[in-house]
């Protein structure tokens, strides 16, 4: 059997936006991928529907996986056949123990790439507004580790020449030794007075900053419970921060928002809540199964009065096929309909003027083109009625532990239905990880329909049928 490739990837400090294009590809046709805790698991869903997932989180207290058993399970997934991304948070060469796996796949004669990515220590600063390196505060820099192999984990550094000859420092991971890091900068030669800051969840937008001193970052951390990941700086270069820091501005920053989902297409809305600051989680995860074409409906277009679309990814895909079987979109003679907004304005792209289905009429032949195979008993259905399924979408099994463990490391205070279709998955889901969401966040709907659907199904949530685009959405939620 031949054998397969790793590739060793840098997934960046957190936010999305920040992954190499290298890295993406890589992600993007990876048989397997081994993943960290650190590593943003949104990176996943950019990888194939039939990719294997194995969680490698590390915790300072357990450990889901030692790194022998990792290194065995690169050996052991290359060595049959497979294209294998180990996807590290920040730079796997920066405390990633990259050199331990790639001597690892040496031994075996096994093909990789190393594949750098951006490092926490210089990002999370650079989001809370600090260059780490400055003409006037800052012309040396050093990445620090604030833990070590030792009995007891502190560090055992050059304390002296840390402390002067070095202008900014940053230590990685270092919550539990902050005590201990503070003591020997300023006995061997760091004044009290030095300014620190700590970056909790450095880039995303749950980032938390804690402002002191040497004298007094440790007692403010443990006052204010700060935690790991996080990285401490250490330097006069802090001062900056009063004048450029930008991502903390931004209108929804601090915002955990969770976009219920219906589709398998990249959400526009997503990304522009994203841009905004905040940390927005889409759920639930689908994926979507090619099944045979059924000529017997291509064949009789013509006796349709109404077609209607139940989403954007069956418009698509719908139009993919008469492409693919040479039938030309002119011996469509019905109106066209579509049951959300997205369908419409995709249609509309297709140079189709088409209708909502609240105003489709209840009389006449109708042919709904779909990617659920519920949609067969969907309430849309008239007089006459076939469906036309492009594919089966279907709820991404494997994604449910994957959410379940952002969610309880995350503090949503928001879920956003964009359309009714997207509410009953939803809730049949969300159980699953977790109990009490829809109780504890604000509850926003997209429109008057989706306002009703709802409240019918016993949710309460904030009555805004004044909400119909993304613009108004984003309007509202900045100033709330």
């Amino acid at each position: 059997m031949k054998r397969g490739k790793v590739f060793l990837v840098g997934a960046g400090p957190g936010d999305v936006g920040l992954i190499t294009v290298k890295g993406l590809e890589a992600i993007q046709k990876a048989d397997v991928i081994l993943y960290d805790r650190l590593a943003n698991p949104k990176l996943l869903q950019f990888a194939p529907s039939t990719c294997e997932f194995i969680y490698c989180g590390k915790l300072p207290d357990r450990h889901t996986l030692r790194q022998e058993h990792i290194n065995d399970l690169l050996v052991e997934k290359a060595l049959g056949g497979k294209t294998v991304v180990r996807l590290k948070g920040g730079d796997p060469g920066v405390f990633g123990r990259v050199g331990e796996e790639a001597e690892a796949l040496v031994m075996h004669d096994i093909s990789f790439d190393i594949v750098p990515g951006i490092s926490s220590g210089i990002a999370a600063p650079l989001y809370a507004g600090i260059p780490v390196t400055h003409r006037k505060f800052g012309e040396s820099f050093a990445v620090v580790t604030a833990h070590d192999k030792s009995a007891d984990g502190q560090p055992q550094l050059d304390w002296k020449g840390l402390a002067t000859g070095i202008d900014t420092l940053a230590f990685y991971m270092g919550i539990g030794n902050l005590p201990f890091i503070c003591e020997n900068l300023i006995k061997h030669g760091k004044l009290a007075e030095t300014p620190v800051i700590i970056i909790q969840w450095g880039t995303f937008g749950r980032q938390k900053t804690l402002e002191g001193t040497l004298g007094t970052i440790a007692d403010k951390a443990l006052s204010e419970k700060f935690s790991n990941p996080a990285i401490t700086l250490v330097g006069d270069i802090i001062s900056l921060r009063k004048k450029i820091n930008w991502f903390e501005k931004k209108p929804l920053f601090g915002r955990q928002i969770l976009l219920a989902r219906t589709g398998t297409n990249e959400s526009k809305l997503a990304k522009e809540l994203s841009e905004q600051g905040a940390d927005v989680y889409e759920y639930p995860k689908w994926k979507k199964n090619s099944i045979p074409v059924d000529f017997t409906i291509l064949e009789k277009l013509k006796s349709y009065n109404h077609i209607l679309f139940t989403s954007p990814e069956c418009v698509d895909e719908f139009f993919q096929i008469l492409v693919q079987q040479k039938i030309d979109v002119r011996t469509i003679k019905a109106e066209v309909f579509g049951a959300s907004t997205k369908s419409i304005a995709v249609l509309n792209e297709k140079g189709l003027i088409a209708t909502h289905v609240n105003q489709m009429p209840k009389v006449g032949n109708l042919l709904i083109v779909s990617d659920h195979a519920s949609s067969q008993n969907t309430v849309y259905q008239i007089d006459k009625s076939e469906t036309f399924l492009t594919s089966v979408k279907q709820i991404d099994e494997q994604f449910l532990p994957i959410n379940k463990r952002i969610f309880e490391e995350a503090n949503i205070d928001t879920i956003i239905f964009p359309s009714g279709q997207s509410i009953t998955p939803f809730l049949q889901e969300i159980g699953k990880i977790s109990a009490n969401l829809t109780t504890s966040a604000k509850i926003i709907c997209m429109g008057e329909q989706t306002l009703q659907t709802a409240e019918q199904l016993g949710l309460y949530p904030v009555g805004m049928p004044e909400l119909p685009n993304r613009s108004s959405l984003l309007d509202f939620l900045t100033n709330t």
